[in-house]
């Protein structure tokens, strides 16, 4: 096997890399909701049957189901999704189903009176909406949905005027919030109105942040990060403090037990024995990295070599390689602190029981490690 062939079998990463962009491909494909599981789905679909089932039935109780008056409008269906499939979406609360479908209907209605052209009737109706939404801070989706019913609903809500706003699109929504809120009471889900939990106040009465708050980011790190992406989050600011909180105490616990398999470099080349110093040069250089494993046919770590190496005169990696410090994958990580802050090791080969190279750990990798973890 020459030393060309032994470069590329030895690099453990090249499958992985060309696994991960397989997966990327297929994103296309992946929910975009966190959190969700197939169960939670299905509940929520038992939801949408309860609430839009009690909102047709008691309406159509209520006013029958005449030729004059839809018994349901269209938007509630659009509700019902984040009602019960998204229940903590700040879009879902009440008063963004009651008073968004509502007010963005009554927009509707009175563009389509002061505007003859339905097509420009439609585009403003819908804009207008979302402006009223988001100043009376009840921005709902559907709504736009709501105010292009009341634009081009046709003969039916032409005759019902401004009653149209709030029978039957104020009287569905307000039906449908309440089948919700009785549906995840009994489920026991979720929360129904969803309110968000504070970090303020601690657990003695006083107005201080509780203990576990008084370090790491604090709210006003949330605000200004979200100003930095500058985009629109379905998901309330507390919310955020509380899952980015939560976050931080597993990375926490994870790496207060990391083993070495999980600080490691994994996607990491290395070269033969028999492979030239110009070659081995290039992978450094390519891939910015200040050592190598040198492992033999049989993807053995036998040595390292780097810059330092390099710089001396030879015809094979093999005749300037050093000893190489090696470890297992299932060592503590903060095993690795006394070879690595020597002053001489550059890195710790990570082997299996066969001396395998799975992996590599740079100081750099272990000081992020260490950083991250929790002080007393």
């Amino acid at each position: 096997m020459n030393s060309v062939e032994n470069t590329m079998l030895s690099r453990p990463g090249q499958t992985r890399s060309r696994r991960s962009r397989f997966a990327q491909r297929l994103t296309l494909f992946t929910p975009i909701l966190a959190g969700a599981t197939l169960f939670d789905r299905l509940v929520g679909c038992g939801g949408a049957v309860l609430g839009i089932g009690l909102t047709g039935l008691v309406c159509g109780i209520a006013f029958g189901n005449g030729p004059y008056l839809p018994l349901l409008v269209a938007p509630m269906g659009a509700s019902a999704v984040l009602l019960f499939a998204v229940p903590a979406s700040p879009l879902a609360q009440p008063w963004s189903i009651i008073g968004g479908n509502t007010i963005s209907a009554l927009v509707g209605v009175a563009v389509a009176r002061m505007v003859p052209d339905p097509t420009l009737a439609a585009a403003v109706a819908v804009a207008l909406a979302i402006a009223a939404m988001s100043l009376l801070r009840c921005l709902h989706p559907p709504g736009g949905a709501a105010a292009l019913t009341a634009v081009l609903g046709g003969p039916a809500v032409l005759a019902a005027g401004y009653a149209f706003p709030l029978v039957p699109v104020g009287l569905n929504s307000t039906l449908l919030v309440l089948s919700g809120w009785l549906f995840h009471k009994l489920a026991r889900r979720h929360v129904y109105p969803h309110v968000a939990s504070s970090a303020t106040g601690d657990s003695d009465g006083t107005t201080d942040h509780p203990s576990q708050h008084r370090v790491g980011f604090r709210p006003e790190d949330v605000d200004r990060a979200l100003e930095d992406l500058g985009e629109t989050f379905d998901i309330d600011r507390g919310d955020v403090d509380r899952l980015l909180r939560q976050v931080e105490q597993r990375a926490f616990d994870r790496v207060q037990g990391s083993r070495c398999s999980d600080i490691m470099r994994r996607d990491v080349p290395s070269v033969g024995e028999a492979a030239t110093p110009d070659e081995a040069r290039m992978l450094l250089l390519a891939h910015r990295v200040t050592t190598l494993p040198v492992v033999d046919a049989e993807a053995r770590v036998v040595g390292t070599v780097g810059l330092n190496e390099l710089s001396r005169p030879a015809t094979r990696v093999g005749e300037i390689m050093s000893p190489a410090a090696t470890e297992q994958a299932d060592r503590p990580a903060l095993d690795l602190v006394d070879v690595l802050s020597d002053g001489r090791t550059p890195a710790v080969m990570i082997v299996d029981q066969r001396r395998a190279f799975l992996g590599m750990v740079t100081p750099s990798d272990l000081l992020a490690t260490i950083a991250r973890m929790p002080h007393a």
